[in-house]
């Protein structure tokens, strides 16, 4: 599994690194999230976003989207016709204003729809962990080195994150992972369980 620098967002003044997955499994390369590949004059002028050069891949089997924020599906038009996974809720949750809909849904789209927690592929599932929007989803990976969760935007704190703020943090808790990474944020969270 390895974590793709794509783009940064700029929030309360801030930057913000927005982070996808490139994983490895059984059916080929997996990437969770496909943060921007480019912008609008509207995103630039809110979000003032950075992108960064997209990395080589090679041949991409699936997409896993944890949500279709502008942030987390921008690249996903890159992908027309490879299967995408999203939770049917957050597919019908892609309207405007809250949406950059023609980023989510557009020519050569390949959606399958989930609902609910659903194994993909051996070692890789996601668990549905709405919140921060409707059909939010999380992926979880077996790792030679232990459990991985990409938690994508269950929260953007480490501190909620660490404290189990939410109904769907504490679904992330009760995982017991190894490893926790948020789309936000470049280290992982190291749980420590007793």
């Amino acid at each position: 599994m390895r974590p793709l620098h794509l783009c940064d967002v700029t929030v309360d003044g801030s930057l913000w690194p927005v982070f996808a997955y490139a994983v490895t499994t059984d059916v080929g390369l997996v990437l969770v999230d496909t943060g921007m590949t480019d912008s609008t004059p509207e995103l630039d002028a809110e979000w003032g976003p950075v992108l960064r050069p997209w990395p080589e891949l090679g041949k991409v089997a699936a997409v896993v989207n944890t949500h279709l924020h502008f942030d987390h599906c921008g690249g996903n038009r890159r992908f027309a016709g490879t299967p995408t996974y999203v939770q049917r809720a957050e597919l019908a949750a892609a309207k405007e204003p809250d949406y950059l809909v023609e980023w989510a849904r557009f020519p050569g789209e390949s959606y399958v729809e989930l609902d609910g927690d659903a194994g993909l592929f051996a070692g890789v599932s996601v668990l549905f962990t709405p919140g921060h929007s409707a059909g939010h989803q999380s992926v979880v990976v077996e790792t030679a080195d232990g459990l991985v969760v990409l938690a994508g935007d269950v929260t953007h704190s480490l501190e909620e994150l660490h404290d189990g703020a939410t109904p769907s943090i504490r679904r992330v808790h009760e995982l017991r992972p190894d490893l926790v990474y948020l789309s936000h944020h470049r280290e992982p969270w190291h749980p420590q369980y007793s």
